[in-house]
């Protein structure tokens, strides 16, 4: 079971590198950080001068400036997982009579998810600028909590609406800021929130049902061999039954790239099924990741030079900004713009 025994220590080592990245994002000292630090003080000495300011220009391109980089590899992945499942799983669904509706499922998820992907890419999500700013000053009230009146934007030289934050990747402050998304290089904010959704829903449907017919497939390859009813005989010369354990080994020999695509959509799947459903619950009670997380933080409404300006509202409610489930999806959905009523 050498083979079993390598994929899963595969398996483990990118389960603990989602884990790390989910608990340390957002964060200035990580452990990624600290041991990028202590690796590069180990080998300064050692590297040439052109090499090291090479790596932190290219660190520093890839994650504190717009690039295209994460969008050429969405797609080459998206494209590796979708011809390998055209080239081969494909033509064995269709040995087993697998209809082309269901087959075609797929192919529908990819043109939709499409569609989300390049409307989050080019959509703005709410840029401030000075001739919308007046509009959008009037979207959302200060909760004196997390968001304060007459704070300026040292870097926009304009004052922040509330749920607004500048963005050092774009350089831009944006209305109803969630977060950046390297993925769709663009931020996610009052304008494209709801193309986001609906692109990780489509995604993780898409892998879902990939997955599905995949495992289908594999499922109906051993019956078909009849493993599971086959024995093998042992080193110590006697017979064994073959069981699951054989079976899952003989598909690792026979179909490895469509084994690897299979656990590949797994990791895809629950990994974004977790994420979308926690942006999911943030639409229903209106309050954006940014917020979440600062929340959390938060301490004490006064300790803000500018809390004792204004009476402070009433913060018994742990998200200022909820109207209700119903009402918060349709503000989601059908964002305000600058100039227009409000939901109340």
């Amino acid at each position: 079971m050498d083979f079993l025994t390598l994929f899963a220590v595969y398996v483990a080592v990118v389960l603990t590198c989602i884990l790390l990245v989910c608990k340390y994002s957002g964060q200035q000292q990580t452990p990624f950080s600290l041991l990028y630090n202590s690796v590069g003080q180990v080998v300064a000495p050692i590297t040439p001068r052109w090499l090291q300011s090479l790596t932190q220009r290219t660190l520093h391109r890839l994650f504190h400036q717009r690039n295209n980089m994460f969008i050429y590899l969405h797609i080459l992945l998206e494209g590796a997982v979708y011809a390998e499942f055209t080239y081969e799983v494909f033509g064995f669904c269709r040995e087993m009579d697998t209809t082309l509706t269901h087959l075609s499922v797929p192919y529908v998820l990819l043109v939709l998810q499409s569609v989300f992907f390049y409307l989050c890419v080019k959509r703005d999500p709410g840029t401030v600028t000075k001739k919308k700013l007046s509009g959008q000053l009037s979207l959302y009230p200060y909760d004196r909590r997390l968001f304060h009146p007459g704070v300026s934007c040292e870097t926009c030289q304009l004052i922040k609406p509330a749920r607004s934050k500048h963005c050092r990747v774009c350089n831009r402050c944006v209305q109803r800021f969630d977060h950046h998304c390297v993925w769709v290089n663009n931020c996610i904010g009052a304008q494209n929130t709801r193309y986001f959704l609906l692109y990780l829903f489509s995604v993780c449907a898409a892998a879902g049902d990939v997955a599905v017919l995949t495992g289908d497939m594999l499922f109906h390859a051993v019956l078909r061999s009849g493993l599971l009813r086959a024995s093998y005989v042992d080193e110590a010369g006697e017979q064994q039954p073959a069981g699951a354990l054989f079976a899952v080994q003989h598909l690792f020999l026979t179909f490895p790239r469509i084994v690897f695509m299979l656990g590949f959509l797994a990791f895809v799947f629950f990994l974004l099924a977790g994420y979308a459903l926690f942006h999911f619950y943030l639409a229903l009670v209106n309050q954006t990741s940014n917020e979440w997380y600062k929340s959390r933080g938060y301490t004490c409404r006064h300790c803000h030079p500018d809390a004792a300006a204004d009476p402070a509202p009433d913060h018994s409610e742990r998200n200022y900004y909820s109207k209700g489930p119903l009402r918060n999806l349709q503000e989601i959905l059908f964002p305000p713009k600058p100039g227009q009523k409000k939901l109340s």
